[in-house]
C-alpha cells in the first residue's frame, strides 16, 4: 500500500478525503491508504481520517505522497516542504503563482526522482474529451470563452488570473501554445464585482 497524507480540507481536500476512504473498486486508488490530514483548523476526525501535524506527514516513513489542497499562495511552499521530505506530491493547480517558482519545484522534483503533478480533473471528464474531439484537425478563426464564480480573496488566491488558470489551460491543450495580446481588469469594489478580459492569439495568429 501506498501511504498519502491529505493537506488542507477545503471543497476539494474534503473530495479527497472522501475518494481515498472509499475507492472506487479495481481503481488505482485502491492501492492508496491514507495516514491522515493536515489543516490549519482544529477538526480531530473527518470520516474516520485523522487530523496529523504537518511535522509529523512529513518525518513519516509510512507516507509517501502528499494531496496538496490548500489555497493558491502556500502551494509552492508546501510542494518544496514535501520534496524536501522525500515525497511524491500531487497538488490542484495552479502549483505556484509564477512560472519562474513553478520551473524550480519541476527541476526539484526531478532532482529528488520524485513525481510533481499538477491536478486539472476537468480535461478527463468526458464532456472535456469530446470537446477535444470535435475541434481536432479544425483551424480557429476566432472564439470567446465567458465564465463567471465569486470574487476571491486575493490574498490567498493571488492575482484574479489565477481564478481562471483552469480554461486557460483548457485552451492551451485545445489550440498549443498562447500568447497575450491585452488584458484588461475592470473593479467596482461598492458592487463587490471584478471583471478581467485577456485577448489570446495562437501560433498562427
Amino acid at each position: 500500500m501506498f501511504g498519502t497524507v491529505v493537506v488542507g480540507v477545503g471543497i476539494a481536500g474534503l473530495a479527497r478525503i472522501r475518494d481515498l476512504m472509499n475507492p472506487l473498486p479495481s481503481s488505482p486508488s485502491e492501492h492508496l491508504k491514507l495516514f491522515g490530514f493536515v489543516s490549519r483548523r482544529s477538526f480531530g476526525n473527518i470520516n474516520e481520517a485523522k487530523q496529523i501535524s504537518l511535522e509529523e506527514a512529513l518525518r513519516s516513513k509510512e507516507i509517501h505522497a502528499a494531496f496538496i489542497s490548500t489555497e493558491n499562495r502556500s502551494h509552492e511552499e508546501t510542494i518544496r516542504m514535501f520534496l524536501e521530505a522525500g515525497k511524491h506530491v500531487l497538488v490542484e493547480y495552479p502549483m505556484a503563482l509564477s512560472a519562474k517558482a513553478a520551473h524550480e519545484l519541476w527541476e526539484m522534483a526531478e532532482q529528488k526522482d520524485k513525481i510533481l503533478h499538477v491536478e486539472h480533473i476537468e480535461l478527463l471528464t468526458e464532456e472535456y474529451k469530446q470537446l477535444k474531439k470535435e475541434v481536432a484537425g479544425k483551424d480557429l478563426v476566432k472564439g470567446t470563452l465567458h465564465f463567471t464564480g465569486y470574487v476571491l480573496d486575493e490574498n490567498k488566491a493571488g492575482f484574479p488570473a489565477f481564478s481562471g488558470i483552469a480554461r486557460l489551460t483548457w485552451l492551451v491543450d485545445l489550440f498549443g501554445d498562447l500568447t497575450v495580446t491585452s488584458a484588461t481588469r475592470e473593479k467596482q469594489k461598492d458592487k463587490n464585482y471584478s471583471r478581467m478580459t485577456v485577448h489570446f492569439q495562437t501560433a498562427n495568429k
